[in-house]
């Protein structure tokens, strides 16, 4: 049985006001041809397929079309679609009955009975090979909050016992799900046949794209152990971290990463969809799909340079003409010695006739004051005048004196 691997698409997302659908769609076809050159049986798609909760209408039709020409190419193709911490659990779910039809499973969060108790039947999706038969079981696992997990007892302890820590409510809650589903899925599959787990979460060890993802619970209690993945799981296919990875030494505990860079952080991440192989209730073989990138994000300079040196690199940029939709999307990098009024004047004039979008100016300073030259006391505030707060301002990012005519133009603004 042959399965592919995606999550994190963000459909509707745009970057710095430049909207992404002419790439999603250029991901979205591409992923089409690869499921029926692939001759995939299943895709598993781990969540955030929306950028947002409340995704425009053509964000919507852009995933109900692929849905509805991925049945039309590839008849017995299963699709398993989870919701992540971006989506709407209900929305997702809303039209699942009739993807149902067409062969799409979507799970937006755990349902639960008249009883109060997760129907876990719900999460348990089988998976057909090409013969028609059974030859999988997906543990299909949304992004779970809190009140979606298993509440379970608390550890009594008695009179003149040590107080052991007790186990943070939320992790023991998502662990035990995933051992009820496991439970489940363990009675049902019969010899041969794998268990998949989905998820949607942060692992132990993972590593974030520090500009575009959201983290999932404050406080960083969310990263969860690979001990909730035990056997017999075969593979375990997990959104939310854009960048492609393995789990720690665990082989069988991957993420895809997302199939565009999200953010100019994720420019030389190693876009990609998985393609897995299993052989009975085992994986043969785990393989790298490259998505091949519609649209280049281009950071001139690689490090932050001087006016003078970031005007140079940008005047040497030697592109293709290409339709607007299609041109890169750029990020400047500035180091400031001094506050430069004309900036981005001067930056769209070294850019003049050349075919790119010009996304963001990022700027930093040469000197930064450390935390603790920066803070002060309350009663070290109160002393502060507004033209003294700008001068330590000032000194903090650019490391030197306000000059003069700065000072001036400061004390005519604030002048009542």
């Amino acid at each position: 049985m042959r399965l592919l691997h995606t999550s994190d698409w963000h459909l509707g997302q745009s970057l710095h006001n430049f909207d992404r659908h002419y790439e999603h769609q250029r991901f979205l076809d591409w992923l089409l041809d690869t499921i029926v050159s692939e001759q995939a049986d299943a895709l598993l798609v781990a969540g955030d397929i929306f950028d947002n909760a409340n995704p425009s209408a053509a964000s919507q039709r852009q995933l109900y079309s692929f849905l509805q020409q991925a049945r039309a190419r590839a008849p017995q193709l299963d699709i398993v679609v989870i919701a992540g911490n971006h989506d709407s659990p209900g929305r997702l779910e809303a039209p699942g009955p009739l993807l149902e039809v067409h062969g799409t499973t979507v799970v937006g969060y755990p349902h639960r009975g008249a009883d109060g108790k997760i129907d876990m039947e719900r999460m348990l999706v089988p998976l057909t090979g090409k013969d028609g038969a059974v030859a999988a079981w997906v543990l299909a696992i949304p992004f779970l909050r809190h009140g979606d997990v298993p509440r379970l007892p608390v550890v009594e302890v008695a009179a003149g016992e040590d107080v052991a820590p007790q186990p943070d409510p939320y992790l023991s809650g998502i662990a035990e799900l995933y051992r009820q589903a496991l439970e489940l899925a363990a009675a049902r599959a019969a010899e041969g046949q794998a268990i998949v787990a989905m998820g949607h979460c942060h692992m132990v060890n993972g590593t974030m794209s520090a500009d575009s993802e959201r983290r999932i619970v404050i406080g960083g209690t969310e990263m969860l152990p690979t001990g909730i993945f035990p056997p017999p799981i075969a593979y375990a296919a997990l959104g939310h971290l854009h960048l492609a990875q393995q789990v720690g030494p665990h082989a069988h505990i991957r993420y895809c990463g997302s199939p565009i860079p999200l953010s100019f952080a994720e420019t030389g991440y190693r876009h990609q969809v998985l393609r897995i192989d299993l052989e009975g209730a085992q994986v043969a073989e785990i393989s790298v799909l490259p998505v091949p990138r519609a649209v280049q994000l281009l950071r001139v300079p690689e490090k932050p340079a001087t006016l003078e040196e970031v005007k140079a690199a940008l005047a040497a940029i030697d592109l293709p003409e290409a339709p607007l939709e299609q041109q890169p999307l750029l990020e400047v990098r500035i180091k400031l010695t001094a506050p430069e009024p004309g900036l981005r004047a001067a930056v769209e004039e070294a850019l003049q006739g050349k075919p790119v979008r010009l996304a963001k100016i990022e700027t930093s300073s040469a000197a930064r004051a450390s935390f603790a030259e920066a803070a002060l006391s309350l009663d070290q505030l109160a002393t502060l005048q507004p033209d003294d707060i700008f001068k330590r301002l000032y000194q903090q990012r650019y490391g030197t004196e306000a000059p003069a005519e700065q000072l001036a133009a400061f004390a005519e603004l604030v002048q009542p």
